[in-house]
């Protein structure tokens, strides 16, 4: 704990050293990440004492409606990574990288990595392995920490043939196990591993001095992520097999909305308490009263 300046107790913030250091077979504690995609739901998950709140490109589908996480840009998740940020968590904040934000050029994605730190991120994530070293190093050599992202990488759904597990073939596995410790040696703090099955999960996590965050990638990852409107019931999609629900929100508040039209309706809403009312001594009299 640190203390203010009025000597009250405050939770210190989670850092990216204290992350890249969370390694089950060390006997560290397995990290807790959920998304968040502004400043109620960062509340939320932050209370509930998560370790990083990531503000994924996920929310073009989760929150925005699209079919895919193309249609995101830089900005929009800009304004999101802020609103999240205005919550003060103190799980560390994460920003996803846009699809072509990185692609294109190492200048672009230091651009991009800072105009994400400068709306209140603590660090960026990107998809991709090998590949991306350069810009990871990139990035990261401008003070910027990155996560790397591996296995089913949404921003590649139509190279992999669509939202597919990662990993089943051999030599699908060893490019995994390449691809990540391509990723820690170029500085990554921590790692994504998206829908592989649980020994290639394994196999990728114990390759790597850093910690692995898995969804979809079974039980023996460093830690796990979900995305906050699966775990809550809020999503209208179909959920993926490695979803639990904890609560069934959506139709809770679907609920609540019919309970208030049909007051509305029925004219029980508002209710004299519910309703201003005028001072009597202020109502001005008749004339020449």
């Amino acid at each position: 704990m640190a203390l203010d300046g009025k000597e009250n107790a405050v939770p210190e913030q989670v850092t990216v050293p204290a992350v890249r250091v969370r390694k089950r077979r060390l006997g560290a504690e397995p990290l807790v990440m959920v998304t968040a995609y502004d400043a109620p739901g960062a509340r939320i998950v932050d209370r509930a004492g998560v370790d990083i709140v990531l503000v994924g490109d996920s929310l073009a589908m989760v929150v925005l409606g699209h079919d895919d996480t193309l249609a995101i840009d830089t900005a929009t998740m800009a304004h999101h990574v802020a609103a999240v940020a205005r919550s003060r968590p103190r799980a560390l904040v994460v920003g996803d990288l846009p699809w072509m934000s990185y692609h294109v050029s190492v200048d672009d994605g230091i651009r991009n990595a800072a105009t994400l730190i400068r709306a209140g991120a603590r660090a960026v994530k990107l998809e991709g392995g090998r590949q991306r070293v350069p810009v990871v190093e990139a990035i990261i050599g401008a003070e910027i920490p990155v996560m790397g992202h591996i296995g089913l990488t949404p921003q590649s759904l139509h190279v992999m043939g669509g939202f597919k597990v990662q990993g089943r073939q051999r030599d699908a596995v060893e490019a995994l196990v390449d691809d990540a410790r391509a990723l820690a040696e170029a500085g990554c703090f921590a790692l994504v591993l998206e829908a592989m099955p649980d020994v290639v999960a394994r196999s990728v996590t114990d390759a790597v001095p850093v910690p692995t965050i898995g969804i979809g990638a079974g039980p023996w990852c460093d830690g796990q992520v979900l995305v906050l409107h699966d775990l809550l019931g809020l999503g209208e999609r179909g959920d993926p097999r490695f979803v639990r629900r904890y609560a069934n929100l959506g139709a809770a508040a679907t609920v609540a909305v019919t309970a208030f039209a049909a007051d509305v309706r029925d004219g029980r809403y508002p209710s004299a308490d519910e309703s201003y009312h005028i001072i009597e001594e202020t109502v001005p009299g008749p004339p020449g009263s």
